[in-house]
């Protein structure tokens, strides 16, 4: 079931369960969603002390929620996983490599928390909206991710930037978020050294409808939010509509507005704390 009342996040930040060092910084950021990865970021030797260390983490973190993303499906970490998240005091479980509705119902009756599912694949986008749509015991569905390495791999692209053949993936997803009201989470920019192409990538993804970024590196913290993140000039401008606003379709400035144009504007002015 969608939650419509969770509030999405803007940054939400990957780091690895193993590293003690990069827990402790993270405490300090600040970050709309901790990610506590046990896949991709954690070596095969080291998966069993990750997993507890996530465990003991989870409640650490004040009033920043945690989620816990955990190995996928044909892991021989998974269930294992899942069974450590249900005992955290992790608010989410993020759930890899997800390609069919089956993935979230079979992971929901192990973790029984709420999920956010990452699309990663040619079959995870063929089948987003069925994923989106997915009931069954414990289903509760918070919002959907996108892995943009693991889908350009899965999509045969050669190496460079895949963004723009990522262009239908990264709509269908956030189409099928919005169809469910769940949130769009757009995927990691790798390169570190670019702040700028960061920044563009950001406002790129919120112009596509996405709610926030997934980051892999505390310095991209501050350009995400900055750039998911109403301008002073959009706040001004949503807060003088919905003043002006008595009811119908009317004039306000330059163009025409009706009650879906406040109702926008209120949801804005909510994000930002007006």
């Amino acid at each position: 079931m969608a939650t419509k009342t969770r509030l999405a996040p803007r940054t939400a930040l990957f780091l690895p369960a193993s590293n003690p060092r990069a827990i402790a910084k993270a405490r300090t950021l600040a970050v709309d969603l901790v990610i506590l990865d046990l896949e991709d970021a954690v070596k095969e030797g080291d998966k069993r002390d990750a997993r507890h260390a996530a465990r003991e983490a989870a409640g650490t973190f004040g009033e920043t929620p945690v989620a816990i993303r955990v190995n996928g499906p044909e892991s021989p970490h998974h269930k294992s996983d899942l069974k450590m998240v249900r005992r955290s005091a992790a608010s989410y479980v993020v759930l890899p490599k997800v390609e069919q509705p089956s993935d979230v119902v079979n992971a929901a009756m192990r973790a029984k928390k709420p999920q956010l599912a990452m699309i990663e694949s040619a079959a995870g986008v063929m089948n987003v909206g069925q994923i989106a749509c997915a009931t069954g015991y414990r289903v509760d569905l918070a919002g959907l991710i996108v892995g943009p390495n693991d889908l350009a791999h899965s999509l045969k692209l050669p190496p460079g930037d895949t963004r723009p053949a990522l262009g239908l993936s990264l709509q269908l997803v956030v189409l099928a978020a919005r169809s469910r009201a769940l949130w769009a989470l757009d995927g990691v920019f790798n390169r570190l050294d670019d702040p700028d192409g960061l920044a563009a990538q950001c406002r790129e993804g919120r112009a596509l409808g996405f709610d926030g970024k997934t980051l892999i590196h505390p310095n991209q913290i501050d350009i995400a939010r900055e750039a998911y993140s109403p301008t002073p000039e959009e706040l001004e401008e949503a807060e003088a509509l919905v003043a002006a606003a008595s009811g119908g379709a009317e004039r306000f400035r330059d163009r025409m507005i009706e009650d879906m144009h406040v109702a926008q504007a209120r949801e804005m002015l909510a994000r930002a704390g007006r």
